[in-house]
């Protein structure tokens, strides 16, 4: 990510994160502090920063040079806010039951299983509140947090974590089609990413054309994004990705499982190069989002 020429800052949100969650004294009430605690060490502790530098990144397309941020960047850190909570709930016993995370122990491995959930919880009410921060019209910031609040329920990636809870393969006998595992990579984890690049092209005042086509091109990235991470589930280093692989050890159904190894990589490939093809009308300014979306399909973690 750091060879990408992201025209705002990572150091930008990191900032804005650390002010919305800062630790508290020594003095606080012992559970809260843990609770804190928790909720920094999901939130903080080095990400990638994609969402909300892709929501920025799609901003600035359509605003340019002279976008005020700070229509904005409260909708980019509630998405990273979000994206945290949704890995402290994944990793949890009841659901991927995973040990790591980004290198270090799962949250609930470090704060015990019953903070990880209250951290999660708390971490998404956070990330709403943050949405009310971005400095745009009032309609727009409500039409923002209309959008992110489906792109991460039911309709999205909660009920894309429900499927793949159910459609978990049981022991080798369970098969979903290709189509249902479409619809799961959809809501699961392409929801979030498009809602990035939909989110910031509406907070920039985007035309109906412009903001259809960053639409387009976060619903074709975030397709390439999962399938090339089931793809690094099956051929990726657990050192470099700084996790052990639990979807293949789970027996959860993958695009390599139900494509072929082979055909995945195509398919990440085609998807990526359908996002650069939506971006078709921009110019030079959509270069770093065109340069994203193939490196989602080249990246090692």
């Amino acid at each position: 990510m750091s060879t990408l020429l992201w025209h705002f800052s990572p150091s930008l949100i990191e900032s804005e994160l650390e002010r919305l969650l800062p630790p508290l004294p020594e003095s606080s009430e012992r559970g809260v502090h843990h609770l804190r605690e928790a909720m920094r060490g999901a939130a903080l502790q080095g990400g990638k920063l994609t969402r909300p530098l892709l929501l920025l990144e799609a901003a600035f397309v359509v605003g340019g040079r002279d976008f005020d941020v700070k229509k904005a960047l409260g909708a980019a850190c509630a998405l990273e806010l979000i994206h945290a909570y949704s890995l402290v709930h994944d990793d949890l016993p009841a659901m991927d039951n995973a040990q790591t995370r980004r290198g270090k122990p799962c949250c609930h491995i470090t704060y015990g299983e019953a903070t990880a959930i209250l951290a999660g919880d708390a971490l998404q009410t956070l990330a709403f509140e943050s949405v009310t921060n971005c400095e745009a019209e009032a309609h727009t910031v409500l039409e923002v947090v209309k959008l992110i609040a489906i792109a991460t329920g039911e309709a999205g990636m909660a009920g894309g974590q429900a499927l793949d809870l159910d459609w978990t393969n049981d022991g080798g006998t369970r098969q979903i089609s290709p189509e249902q595992l479409t619809q799961l990579h959809a809501l699961k984890t392409g929801a979030l990413i498009r809602v990035a690049a939909h989110a910031g092209a509406i907070l920039a005042g985007g035309n109906e054309q412009q903001v259809e086509a960053l639409r387009l091109y976060g619903e074709n990235l975030g397709r390439a994004f999962q399938l090339w991470d089931d793809v690094l589930d099956i051929i990726g280093d657990p050192e470099v990705m700084g996790k052990a692989s639990t979807d293949s050890q789970n027996d959860k159904m993958t695009a390599p499982a139900v494509f072929g190894l082979e055909n995945a990589q195509r398919m990440a490939r085609q998807a990526s190069e359908s996002a650069v093809g939506a971006l078709e009308n921009f110019g030079p300014e959509a270069q770093t989002l065109r340069d994203l979306a193939r490196f989602i399909v080249q990246r090692n973690k």
